[in-house]
């Protein structure tokens, strides 16, 4: 937290917009001017980033991730999303105790139940407030004919480690099943079901989408910024239909899980990132990359953009096909 409140008086004091800066580092307006204030009156700082939230009791600080048996830093965004599959799944009448035999067994995690009861609660998943399955109506994925853009949108979450801060990052991408373009994505240390609604927002504004026109489909898996009631109740407003995939049928996300991984190959796994500023920067130059001058097979060897602009000019067709 030290080094993120450092990072952003650095680039505010230069004449950057407070509330961007503050967006790219993933600190709240409260908790910045808080700790300058604490600064100021040389008091003792207090960690309140997701990744080391000290608790009231003055307990150790919570380290934001559990490790797998196979040693890997798992974050706990990455446990909600199994929790809420567990969850959906069959609608398991678990407690937070079978939930946690579960993540071990099922997923190879190194958990105690005092955690997963304290995400069960974040969630609102604990057994006797179980709400999860009635907040918004499941709607599972039909394959139908994709002939055009905008049909059909996935959307999901990645996250990447950023080796100097020992700390996770998160990219939420929204990408156009028929053009494959990425319309819109989210950068950050964290990912909320408000990033996830803004990411719609932009996606409509940036295709010029707007009501009386027919809107795409959007389908995404079970995570917590899917099937929170913000993300459920934003797309009805909107009239968009959510679909959200059966759990374990990655397949069936298949064009934004395909994304993930040309992301983690040609981007995340060819750096060592020593800070979420290199993190922005390397990652912005990359989809800019990816959305103009990638090429792809599946749409006649053109990049995502170029392949949108002449597909809606008429001078490219491809084949409709299924998703």
């Amino acid at each position: 937290m030290t080094d993120r409140v450092e990072i952003a008086k650095k680039w505010i004091s230069k004449g950057y917009r407070a509330t961007l800066i503050l967006g790219f580092v993933g600190l709240s307006a409260s908790t910045y001017y808080e700790n300058i204030l604490r600064e100021c009156k040389d008091q003792e700082e207090i960690n309140t980033t997701s990744h080391t939230i000290s608790n009231n009791a003055g307990g150790r600080p919570i380290p934001g991730y559990s490790l797998s048996n196979k040693g890997e830093k798992i974050p706990d965004e990455q446990i909600k999303e199994w929790l809420n599959e567990l969850i959906c799944s069959d609608g398991f009448p678990y407690g937070y105790t079978k939930l946690t035999v579960c993540l071990k067994e099922d997923y190879g995690l190194k958990i105690n139940k005092k955690k997963v009861y304290r995400l069960c609660k974040e969630l609102d998943i604990l057994k006797p407030q179980r709400k999860i399955k009635n907040r918004h109506p499941k709607r599972l994925p039909k394959q139908c004919e994709i002939k055009g853009p905008d049909e059909l949108w996935e959307m999901d979450i990645k996250y990447g480690y950023i080796v100097g801060a020992d700390s996770f990052f998160f990219q939420l991408s929204l990408i156009d099943v028929f053009d494959r373009s990425i319309i819109d994505y989210h950068l950050g240390l964290s990912c909320k079901a408000k990033d996830a609604v803004r990411v719609v927002k932009n996606s409509l504004h940036k295709r010029g989408l707007r009501e009386g026109i027919p809107l795409p489909r959007i389908r995404t898996d079970n995570g917590p910024q899917f099937t929170s009631n913000l993300f459920g109740e934003t797309l009805e407003k909107l009239g968009i239909t959510h679909e959200r995939i059966p759990v374990r049928t990655p397949n069936m996300n298949a064009h934004i899980e395909s994304f993930h991984s040309i992301l983690e190959s040609e981007c995340y796994s060819q750096n060592e990132f020593e800070s979420y500023l290199e993190v922005y920067r390397v990652v912005t130059d990359y989809m800019k990359y990816y959305n103009e001058r990638r090429r792809h097979s599946s749409i006649k060897y053109m990049a995502p953009a170029k392949f949108h602009e002449a597909f809606i000019n008429n001078t490219v067709t491809i084949e409709a096909f299924s998703a």
